[in-house]
Order: structure tokens, then sequence, then C-alpha cells
């Protein structure tokens, strides 16, 4: 067969793809795959550099399909590129625990780079992974680290506003080696985009500083695609977007430019008289014939090709392994924990202060540890000193100024994450992590290595009222699976749970006062590993445990001074992290907080969960007030003679009930 007219029958055999599979789940979208289907034949044949074999090669390009809802057309292509997917994953589409979900999902499916689905993640997932390229190139060298960032994009995605946060800073940045095909196919599922979408894209990135080619009605056209892209993949000093012009659902005649072609099967009889006008087999479903097999598993031994080149290349490099080990598993040196710093009982600070010492304690041996504040760097500890600034002149440095972009933010800390090469962390004030809510989750869904200062953590930052407390916030991120959340109650728990954060997988939120706490008897000899500790025992059999996290640790300990001076004999227990506590076996759960023993909680922030933990509990069903922190706390019951006085009606009612 003619080159070109294999090539011809492989898009159209992907296409077959992107009908069958929805069809027989009776469920997706196969309008956007079936358009793209060219451009994903040219990125994946005479574009990216990857190899199927080993699909986590360190210096294989990426490619990030933000429009999720298109997943079935990245799912072919790795089919057929020879990832290790079969025709039966191809056939189990969005079916239980097949390897074909309903949107990419990172670990979850071999060539999937990261977890995209909510519309305008995967944009600023992006930039994140441009971001640590540009930043490992830099510093480890082209033999290290050379590709180039893919990414497919919707009007869905440049319609929500976190694409704008992550956009400006690209082009601010001046990043390149990112290479963005906006899918303009003018469907939206209420309809046309016209209803609600009148953006002059190429005028809006080339206002932020991007790179920008329109060519139109290219969609079919795989040598324009071709040039196109290598055009942009030689842009250094920005971003590219290429804008496509396509129709969802061609070549379909009753749903070409339709919604319907969007999120919704085509139906039997339309998949068939499609599959005629393609010139495929309209009787036979999943059909791939061996040659079309064959052409698109030639880029396993041209990827083992381009591996081996790098690999020898790298065999050679001079540079310092051990740092370049350490960036690529987000982990610190050996022994890097020791430069954690201590601090010693009496002292009074802030512990988002305690997590700023940590970072710049532990940066020259964690040395991947990247990230910056949303214009809140000094606020929230976030101030990487002596580091370098990543600006579009100083792509190593390893400060980055993310402005006041927290959808954005999030984004951007989930790329640089998942890329790999370095340990990437962000801060706001605890009240805005719903700003980066949708990215936090994904980051856990993802198992994303990145760590959140989330700092003025209470009522207690006092004057700018409710509008800037956290009260539910808390109970949010508990509720999030596989985020692991620490609210530390002094400097040294800080210092501990930065250990956590950095030792361990997966999302870390640290919880940091804004107002100086005291630092505890206790607090340094690693007991929040454990996520709960004895922090101050009981004199004899305790009758009442008081459980404190953060700030409110102190108020426990104090309310157990007057406790136990009237006769009740009180055990405090630390409990920076409920996450970290339910991994420890019972028998360790039980020896901190005893079964039948009256528990007291006592929390700045709503109440919601603690009754898996403690009896009752101090804390917070209502919005906050404007007035010095520490008169809202008081105000608010926070003192250690208030929570005395909850405490002994707490055991009276007990007791009571018991005798």
């Amino acid at each position: 067969m003619p080159e070109a007219d294999l090539e011809q029958l492989g898009i159209n055999v992907i296409r077959g793809l992107a009908m069958d599979a929805p069809q027989r789940a009776n469920s997706g979208h196969p309008g956007t795959a079936m358009a793209l289907a060219p451009l994903a034949h040219v990125l994946w044949t005479r574009v990216m550099n990857y190899d199927p074999s080993d699909p986590l090669w360190p210096n294989r390009d990426r490619f990030i399909l933000s429009a999720g809802h298109a997943c079935i057309l990245q799912y072919a292509m790795l089919y057929l590129s020879g990832y290790g997917l079969t025709i039966e994953d191809i056939r189990e589409f969005r079916q239980w625990e097949s390897r074909t979900p309903g949107h990419p999902e990172v670990h979850h499916t071999p060539g999937i780079e990261i977890t995209t689905g909510p519309l305008g993640q995967g944009f600023g997932n992006a930039v994140g992974m441009g971001l640590v390229e540009r930043w490992l190139r830099n510093r480890f060298g082209p033999e290290v680290c050379d590709h180039h960032t893919f990414v497919i994009c919707s009007d869905g995605d440049l319609e929500e506003g976190v694409s704008h946060e992550a956009a400006s800073l690209a082009g601010h940045l001046g990043l390149g080696r990112l290479v963005y095909i906006y899918d303009d196919n003018h469907i939206t599922i209420d309809g046309p985009t016209e209803l609600a979408y009148s953006d002059d894209v190429p005028k809006r990135f080339q206002a932020y500083g991007w790179h920008v080619q329109n060519l139109g009605e290219a969609a079919n056209d795989t040598d324009k695609l071709y040039r196109a892209i290598r055009r942009a993949m030689r842009v250094e000093d920005r971003p590219s977007m290429i804008v496509l012009r396509s129709h969802i659902g061609w070549p379909s005649p009753k749903f070409t430019d339709s919604e319907k072609a969007h999120g919704s099967p085509l139906g039997e009889d339309e998949v068939k008289r499609t599959k005629e006008i393609l010139g495929l087999p309209p009787e036979q479903t999943f059909w791939v014939p061996d040659e079309v097999l064959e052409m698109y598993r030639k880029a396993i031994p041209r990827g083992q090709r381009l591996k081996r080149k790098w690999q020898k290349a790298l065999d050679g490099w001079q540079g310092d392994r051990t740092e370049l080990d350490a960036c690529l598993a987000g982990r610190g040196l050996d022994g890097w924990e020791t430069k954690l710093p201590v601090w010693e009982p009496g002292e009074s600070v802030a512990t988002r202060v305690a997590s700023g010492d940590c970072i710049n304690a532990v940066r020259d041996v964690v040395p991947g540890l990247m990230g910056g504040g949303a214009d809140l760097t000094g606020n929230t500890g976030t101030n990487l000193k002596d580091a370098g600034v990543q600006t579009r002149d100083d792509p190593g440095g390893r400060l980055i100024y993310f402005g006041i972009r927290e959808h954005g933010m999030g984004t951007i800390l989930n790329g640089i994450a998942l890329h790999g090469g370095g340990v990437p962390f962000g801060g706001t004030f605890f009240n805005f992590s719903d700003y980066m809510r949708p990215a936090v989750r994904l980051a856990a869904l993802s198992d994303a290595h990145v760590v959140y200062s989330w700092t003025h953590d209470s009522v207690g930052l006092g004057e700018d009222g409710p509008t800037h407390q956290p009260v539910e916030q808390l109970a949010v991120m508990r509720a999030t699976p596989n985020l692991r959340v620490i609210r530390p109650a002094d400097a040294n728990e800080t210092a501990q749970a930065w250990r956590v954060a950095v030792d361990r997988d997966g999302p870390t939120a640290l919880i940091l006062t804004r107002q100086k706490v005291p630092v505890l008897e206790g607090t340094a000899n690693g007991g929040l590993a454990r996520g709960a500790y004895v922090l101050a025992e009981a004199e004899g059999q305790p009758r009442l445990v008081l459980i404190g996290t953060g700030s409110e640790v102190a108020v426990c300990v104090e309310a157990a001074k007057v406790l136990t001076a009237d006769g009740i004999p009180t055990r405090v227990v630390s409990m920076p992290s409920w996450e970290l506590f339910e991994e420890q076996d019972e028998a360790y759960r039980d020896s901190v907080v005893p079964p039948g023993v009256p528990t007291l909680a006592v929390e700045a922030a709503a109440s919601l969960g603690w009754e898996r933990w403690a009896d009752e509990s101090v804390s917070i069903d209502r919005f906050g007030a404007s007035a010095p922190g520490n008169i809202v706390l008081e105000e608010l019951g926070f003192t250690g003679e208030n929570v005395a006085v909850q405490a002994k009606a707490l055991v009276t009612r007990k007791e009571g009930a018991s005798s």
C-alpha cells in the first residue's frame, strides 16, 4: 500500500476506534477524537520522542490531553503505538477496573502523564512541566533533559479561568518548548460556542506574549499540521499556541458540527454510515488491520534508539549524579533531615515562620525544592532565599513568584511534580485554598508529590475578619482521600512535618499559624510522624484526654494544668494529622486515645469529623469576626479556662452516665 494511503487508513482506523468504544460503552465523547485523528497521527508518528517500551523514560516528550473528555483518542494511540494496551482494553472503555477510564488517569494507564478531566487543569499542568523541564536543562544540561511538552486543549479549557492564570504566567516567564494545539471546533455541550464565547483567541495569547499560529481549516492536512508544530518547536523564548479549526464528529453525515457528537455515542446506524464514508468495514467493530498496527508499532524500535542515544550521553555526563537522582526522585540527599532546625521550649514562633526557616535550612540538601507564594511569599513562609528567582532570564531560579494566581499555581505545582525533577511547594492563606481546590483534589487523585503551605490557619489571624478566616477548610481537606493534612502545634512539629512532606509520596498540606505560638516540651521527639502522640501525660490514671491541633495544643496544655489542680488527671494529646494517625495500628491508636476515657477535642475550626476521635469538641460552627486575633480566639472560647470548664462538664456527664 502506498505510504500516503496507509497513513490515511491509519487515521481512519483511529476514527473507527473513536466511534466504536463509546458506542459499546454507551457513554463517551467520540466527536473530538474523530476530528483530531490526523493531529494525533502526526504527533505520534512524526513529532514526539517517546519509547513505548519504557513509558517513564525521563527524557521523553510529554503529551497532555487537557481536553480529557477526548481520551479515547489518546487510548487509541497508546494501543496502536505499543504501550501495552490491548484491543480488549479499548473494548472495555469506561468499564469497571478497565485501563481505559472515562478521563485519563496517571499511574493507571501506561503513557498517561497526568490526570486531566476538569477543564483547564491540564492546560496549567503543562506550564509546570515546561517550567521544570527548562529548569532541569539549565541546571544539569541537555544531556540530561532536552524535550518538549505538547498539549491539546479545547474551548472549555480556554473558557475556564484557570487557563488565563496559567497562560499569563507562562508568557511572563517566556517558557519555550511548550506547544499547545487549540481545537477550535465551535461546539460545547449546550451548543455552538457562540452562545457564550466570542473571544479572539489569537489576540488573547499574543497579548500574553505567546507565539501564535492560526491554521484555520487544516484539521485534515497532515503536512500543514506537521509544519506548524515544527515551527512552534523551534520557539525557545515563549510558549506556542496553534489554533486549529476542526469539525467535531467529522465525517458523520448526521452529527458533524453538532453538540450531539460531543458527549454521546453516534448510534449504531450512524457509525456504520460514517465507516462507509471512511472506507472502513461497516459491520466490523474495533477493526485494526495488521498493516496499520505494524505502521504504528514502528514507534517501539524508534523510541528505543532515542532512549539508547540519550543513555549514552547521560553515561558520559560529568555532573553530580547524586543531586540529579535526588531531583528526579523528588527526595532529599541522604541525611537531609539533619539540617532541619530545632527550637528550644519556651520560644515563641509562628509556625508559618518556622516553615520558612525549614525551607531555607534544607534548600541545599533537597536540591529539587522549588516554589513560592501566590503574592504572599513572605506571609506564607515560602521565600526560598539565595536560590535565584525563576524568570525569563534566569531559568535556573528556584523561587517562583506565582502572582495572585492560586488557581494556576495549583495546576503548575501538579505539573512540576508529575513531570519529575522537583519538589514543588506553594503558599497562600488557608482560606484561599478554596481557589486551589480542583488542583488539590487532582494532586490527591494523582499521588502528586506537592507541598502546600497554607497559613493564617484560623480565626486567630485577626482583623481581616471572616472573609479571610478559615473555618470549614480543614474539614474539606480532611475529607479528601490521599491528601495528608498536617496542622503542627509549634515550630518543632513544623520541622517534623516537613520531614514527612519530603520523604513521603503524595501531597501534603501544612496548615500554619499567622500568630506566634509557644514551643512546647516534647514536640521535637518525632511523634508527629505517627499523626498523634501523648504530649503531656496525666499524673496517674487519666480521667480525661484533651486532643489539640495547631495553636490549640498550647491551650490544651494550659487547660490540663487547671484540671489537674482540680483533681482531674488529664492527658494532653497532640494530633497534627488525622491521616497519619489513621495509618497506625489499633493498639497504638488506643494507647494514645484510650477507649472509654472522656475525650475533648479543641480546634479553632468546624467540628465536623471530630466525633470519630472525641466525645465532644470545642470548635467553631460559625464564621469568625474582625478583631485582634487573641480577642477573637478568646471570645470564641479558645482559652485554657474555658476548655477546662467544658472538660469538667464532659467528665461529669460521662462519669455520671457510667455510674
